[in-house]
């Protein structure tokens, strides 16, 4: 490859997303900072987009993968062999949610947990019919495609899967559709790529009711919202409303890759049966990953870095004060900053990345900067990013 730079093979070798990549080439991550090739360090911004919710390589989590990667990584197809990472995660997570989400099925990734719940709900039901909801986001397979949240995304793959329908998020709308033809009613606990959108109580509460009334399944993705980024373990606690079926995905995995979907052991058996392996993955809870989630979620419960998610909140609504920032949304240490418009927000993100500070946009509110920094964050750190932030504002605004 000589003459060739990293660069060239990756536009030319690796399939591109988009076409204006960050194309930043990375060498070491530690805590909340990213260093590239020429030595430049970066605070992450947006933690790997909720994956290092506790940092970047963080020791407890290096000494689980390399200690579990010394016994032995792949061995069979998931689910037949008992390994220890595996059922030691599982019944960790069990003991930290609520008694009826007591059986963990591990998946790759947060997409796949997301098509396992759809086929679950369909199965348990006998039902197709589901309802979404607009600006939602639940992976891009053509499951989780056919119920994500926005038009220009599903477009140009149809036909997608039938019988989805979507709704408002918080609009009360959607509660007189809920009824007996109904499998399953899908929604993100808080809504991560409209901008940071968290629902009312009543609402939540109110379509817990109905499903119980229709006899349909409630599922909450937690994909982003989870493992303290609100502020609590799980966003849903602070709703007082139980899911069917949760949803994890991101830092389930403790920067490894791995997904999960969790139901009543009751739900969840009718996957066994008829058809036998009725849903089945060959990488899924890898042990490696299961190691390193594990790892990472006893440092983040044993950790009080939940507990200061509320006050680092605080912080950012306070220092984040500016006349070109329009709205500001938040829910724990996850914050959306709305400018004019979505170019003005462009030149913002990359004033950001050349300021040293990562951070993007939303998926569907590009005129939003994206702040979800690792919850390992000191307040001197933050302090930090506000300056940066209000620096590459005034770059912008002085650039007119």
């Amino acid at each position: 490859m000589s003459g060739i730079s990293n660069r060239q093979v990756f536009l030319q070798h690796v399939a591109q997303t988009s076409p204006a990549p960050i194309g930043i080439e990375m060498v070491k991550a530690s805590g909340i900072h990213l260093w590239d090739t020429d030595g430049k360090k970066y605070i992450d911004l947006i933690s790997g987009f909720s994956v290092c919710n506790i940092g970047h390589s963080h020791p407890d989590v290096v000494k689980a993968v390399q200690e579990q990667a010394a016994e032995y990584m792949h061995l069979i197809v998931y689910g037949e062999f008992i390994e220890s990472p595996q059922i030691q995660y599982a019944r960790l997570l069990s003991d930290h949610l609520p008694g009826s989400l007591n059986c963990v099925y591990f998946t790759n990734s947060g997409a796949e947990a997301t098509e396992g719940a759809m086929k679950l709900a369909k199965r348990i039901t006998g039902r197709s019919k589901m309802i979404a909801f607009n600006d939602a986001y639940h992976g891009s397979t053509q499951g989780a495609l056919s119920i994500m949240g926005g038009e220009y995304w599903r477009n140009a793959f149809r036909p997608l899967l039938p019988d989805i329908h979507h709704y408002h998020y918080n609009d009360d709308t959607v509660l007189d559709a809920i009824d007996s033809d109904l499998a399953c009613i899908i929604l993100e606990t808080v809504q991560a790529e409209s901008g940071i959108k968290a629902p009312r109580k009543e609402w939540l509460q109110a379509i817990r009711k109905k499903c119980d009334e229709h006899c349909v399944l409630l599922i909450f993705d937690e994909i982003q919202a989870g493992f303290g980024r609100t502020g609590s373990l799980w966003a849903f606690q602070q709703f007082d409303v139980v899911p069917d079926i949760l949803l994890l995905g991101k830092a389930l995995g403790g920067g490894m890759p791995l997904g999960a979907f969790i139901a009543d052991r009751k739900l969840m058996s009718t996957l066994t049966y008829n058809p036998v392996l009725g849903h089945i993955t060959t990488f899924g809870g890898h042990p490696v990953s299961c190691a390193a989630g594990k790892a990472a979620f006893e440092v983040l419960t044993n950790s009080r870095m939940i507990d200061t998610v509320k006050e680092k909140e605080k912080i950012l609504q306070k220092q984040l004060q500016h006349p070109a920032i329009i709205d500001k949304r938040s829910c724990g240490l996850w914050m959306s900053l709305q400018f004019e418009d979505a170019a003005t927000n462009q030149k913002i993100v990359h004033n950001c990345v050349k300021n040293g500070l990562i951070t993007d946009w939303f998926l569907f509110a590009p005129d939003r900067l994206r702040i979800a920094p690792p919850l390992s964050i000191t307040t001197e750190e933050l302090d930090q990013i506000c300056r940066i932030i209000l620096q590459s504002v005034d770059e912008k605004v002085s650039s007119e």
